[in-house]
């Protein structure tokens, strides 16, 4: 490894920073079994962020009822809070892709966002 750094190193300006423990919002942990990814220190700072500190985890990433749609009739959501916490999860799948299906749906309303969609993304 260090002869491949040492040859790119002459071609390019490089610097080793040794091994790698975080990377992209993702934690990485090198195991004698191989690498372990985790993004829970993302997690936990997106729930601050969404002041869901408390939440508990839930099996099923969103719920099959009511179902989602455009004009709702629900009241609007915080559009800025609701962009944010949707693009942020839009990370996630790295390590979580049981939830890109969930996150692509809420994904479609981010133009116009109700209480409804806030809820679901919660």
């Amino acid at each position: 490894m260090s002869d491949i750094i040492r040859q790119l190193g002459v071609q390019v300006s490089l610097k080793d920073l040794g091994d790698l423990h975080y990377f992209i919002r993702v934690e990485v942990q090198q195991t004698r079994e191989g690498i372990f990814l985790s993004q829970q220190k993302y997690i936990r700072d997106l729930l601050k962020r969404a002041n869901m500190e408390g939440a508990r985890p839930i099996h099923t990433p969103l719920s099959t009822k009511p179902t989602l749609q455009l004009n709702d009739g629900h009241p609007p959501a915080d559009q800025k809070q609701y962009r944010s916490v949707i693009g942020a999860l839009q990370y996630l799948p790295i390590t979580r892709p049981d939830i890109v299906f969930a996150v692509n749906k809420l994904a479609q309303f981010m133009h116009q966002s109700s209480q409804l969609h806030w809820t679901s993304a919660k």
